[in-house]
């Protein structure tokens, strides 16, 4: 039954290095060529790459690089915030302080990285509008 779903579809050309699509967007860049920014401001994604004119209007990255961030820096720094306090036993205020200071830093830092990231897997993958139908040479 999958078969004939996919055999209606029409060609989708050929295959996207998924992971150089993944690097480039990690390193804020359009997964297409690596050479224009894929963001127009701090997280707004560009309408297109200006250097190789590759629409990027089609992204839905939505709150996964947000859920992403959280994740990950959730992950970092509870471990980090035990071992500090049983190694050291720092005053309240200082440990607060330098871990307010250490997670705004780190999700400031991950979180258009990983928009990038989650715009290029779309990109290699074709979703949603990225190489689908309306992509296709018109005749």
């Amino acid at each position: 039954m999958s078969d004939t779903l996919t055999s209606d579809l029409p060609s989708t050309g050929p295959a996207r290095d998924s992971r150089q699509a993944m690097w480039r967007g990690f390193r804020r860049r359009c997964p297409a060529c690596g050479e224009g920014h894929i963001f127009t401001g701090y997280l707004k994604v560009a309408d297109e790459c200006p250097v190789c004119h590759e629409p990027m209007r089609h992204h839905r990255a939505d709150d996964g690089p947000a859920y992403l961030t959280i994740l990950i820096v959730g992950h970092i720094m509870a471990p980090t915030l035990m071992w500090a306090f049983v190694e050291f036993r720092p005053e309240p205020l200082v440990m607060a302080t330098a871990f307010t200071l250490g997670t705004l830093s780190l999700s400031l830092f991950l979180l258009p990285r990983l928009k990038g990231l989650i715009v290029a897997i779309q990109w290699a993958n074709r979703m949603h509008g990225f190489g689908g139908p309306e992509a296709l040479p018109r005749d």
